[in-house]
């Protein structure tokens, strides 16, 4: 009999929904977590101080933005806080909340403990993001055994019991809410070789809603001359009705943009938006945005050395790709039309399983060879043939698009005799001026004794990268053998371990300790209970999108009345709202 310690699950951590999947009877599986195939990656701290992951907190958003964080993906291996309930929270411990819900999600559904899971990333994270997502999972009681490329996990999944004597080139073109990527794949008798990758970490379907409540937006500044982007709930209930109309847009030629009372004129009148996008309207909003994914095809291409033709299959992951027009945009690019056998809201959850399900011991045939999405070197300063001091070079010791694991060394000088320090800097990027890539870490190395005639000494770096995309460095003197690593995990971008099980023990506390929110300023108590109702009621996950857009609004509504002094409409507002929440209950 399996021992549960063996099991790993695999997780597709995503910018707006996030997936589990496990390897059960020999095949990938989704793991719903209560009852949701797809977690909403939004995390927030209730009315009463409870924390709410998924659904809950994504209809709390619309009203209690201080409360809530959406989309942190975006900020992952960034040196910021973001603040929630007036706590500061670095972006792996917000990460760490959507982490332990899907891995308690697991341990209902399989009846044991899960300790160890296999991570996604888009293939255009650099190695400070991808140690910030293993950051993550450590503070969220799991063991990453390894975070793997969402193009790569798709094509994973894909391979999957595909034939074993198949030889096929893919093309896996992932859109997803937050992240773009485009990787050039090799499957070749149960080996997946990654041939190149490219992306842009800042493209999804996010951008998308955006245009299109800007749009709605802009209008509604010409016709009322009020902005409703300088309003949160109003702007938040505009994006989540441009995101359904967009979802709508998939299937149909127009969707209805309808939202009551989001906003007062100058005489207290409450305005509407009733607007009708065309499927042709929308596209042509975000033309360019598509047009961008287009050109991150071509530079995988170029990478590869492979023409459209060269390609066996297009495959479509992510769920931005039921776009029409992406069909149409990568049909014509790549001269075949794609194919979507696999959910691709589920491809990447589902391949990132069957790695997991390979570090298991499972029975899979399967082998991942993933590559490096972005060079990695360190500042050089070189004498050009002029004779002057050519400063801040980036010197590649590792190309964008190489195998990993891989080790790489090469030999550097002093720049003048007698020089006995030099000062490592370690950069990830394309650009070829060192410091406008991303710094990884810098340590210096000291003590240099000169071991040429000219008085200059000689040193080795070497890079060693690892399946994760993990960098070590090591620089070694020629003559004494003296070497000095790299402590990058020691410096501000990585935690310690100290600094681990301190936001292991604020995620605890976050579960146990936050008191109930208090009234807000001027809400008599039986409105205040009536908006603390509201909340409990869009704390419910299965609620219906409507019903939570329209008690959004009415609390919204509730609030500003209550602002402006006016208690004939509180009443009346609060009328409505005890309607909407008896049908909501019943």
């Amino acid at each position: 009999m399996k021992d549960t310690a063996d099991t790993v699950v695999g997780i597709d951590l995503g910018t707006t929904y996030s997936v589990l999947a496990v390897i059960q009877d020999g095949a990938p599986l989704i793991l719903p977590v209560k009852g949701q195939r797809l977690l909403a990656s939004v995390v927030g701290i209730g009315p009463d101080g409870e924390v709410l992951v998924g659904a809950p907190a994504r209809n709390q958003w619309v009203v209690a933005v201080e409360r809530t964080i959406r989309s942190i993906k975006r900020k992952m291996g960034k040196a910021e806080t973001v603040t929630m309930a007036g706590k500061a929270y670095t972006p792996q411990e917000i990460s760490a909340f959507i982490l332990r819900e899907l891995r308690e999600g697991a341990e209902e559904l399989l009846g044991y403990p899960v300790e160890r899971a296999v991570i996604t990333v888009p293939a255009y994270f650099n190695e400070v993001q991808r140690q910030a997502t293993i950051e993550a999972g450590e503070i969220a009681g799991l063991r990453v055994e390894r975070v793997i490329n969402e193009p790569t996990a798709s094509a994973l999944a894909y391979g999957y019991g595909m034939a074993g004597d198949q030889h096929l080139r893919v093309l896996v073109y992932d859109l997803g809410g937050g992240t773009f990527d485009v990787s050039i794949i090799e499957l070749d008798s149960g080996v997946v070789d990654v041939l190149a990758t490219a992306g842009d970490n800042y493209l999804g379907g996010d951008d998308f809603d955006e245009r299109l409540a800007g749009r709605i937006a802009d209008e509604f500044v010409r016709e009322h001359h009020i902005d409703l982007r300088e309003y949160h709930q109003a702007w938040a209930r505009l994006l989540r009705a441009a995101e359904e109309a967009k979802i709508a847009l998939s299937s149909v030629p127009y969707a209805t943009i309808s939202l009551e009372y989001v906003a007062d004129d100058n005489n207290g009148r409450p305005l509407h938006i009733r607007h009708e996008v065309s499927q042709g309207e929308f596209e042509e909003l975000i033309d360019d945005l598509l047009t961008r994914t287009i050109n991150c095809i071509d530079k995988a291409l170029t990478d590869a050395h492979l023409e459209p033709t060269d390609i066996d299959r297009v495959l479509l992951v992510g769920g931005s790709t039921r776009i029409p027009a992406v069909w149409e945009m990568v049909t014509e690019r790549m001269q075949q039309e794609p194919h979507i056998e696999i959910d691709p809201d589920a491809a990447v959850a589902l391949g990132a399983a069957v790695q997991a399900g390979i570090i298991a011991g499972e029975e899979i045939d399967a082998v991942l060879v993933d590559v490096t999405p972005l060079s990695l070197g360190i500042e050089t300063a070189e004498m050009t043939f002029t004779g002057r001091l050519q400063v801040d070079r980036l010197a590649p010791l590792i190309r964008r698009n190489t195998t990993i694991p891989v080790q790489r060394s090469q030999a550097f000088s002093t720049l003048y005799p007698g020089q006995d320090a030099i000062e490592i800097k370690v950069y990830q990027g394309e650009n070829p001026v060192a410091s406008q890539n991303v710094l990884l870490g810098e340590f210096m190395v000291e003590d240099l004794v000169p071991n040429r005639p000219d008085g200059l000494t000689d040193v080795t770096v070497k890079f060693e990268l690892d399946v994760n995309g993990i960098l070590d460095v090591k620089v070694t003197e020629r003559t004494t053998g003296k070497q000095v690593s790299a402590q990058l995990k020691a410096s501000r971008q990585r935690l310690s371990p100290e600094e681990i099980a301190l936001s292991q023990a604020r995620l605890g506390e976050a579960y146990d300790s936050f008191e109930p929110a208090a009234p807000a300023s001027g809400i008599d108590p039986g409105t205040a209970a009536l908006l603390h109702r509201a909340q409990t009621a869009l704390a419910q996950p299965d609620l219906d999108a409507d019903l939570a857009d329209e008690i959004n609004g009415l609390v919204a509504d509730i609030r500003q009345a209550t602002s402006a002094g006016d208690d004939a409409e509180v009443e009346a507002f609060c009328d409505r709202l005890i309607d909407v929440l008896l049908e909501v209950e019943s």
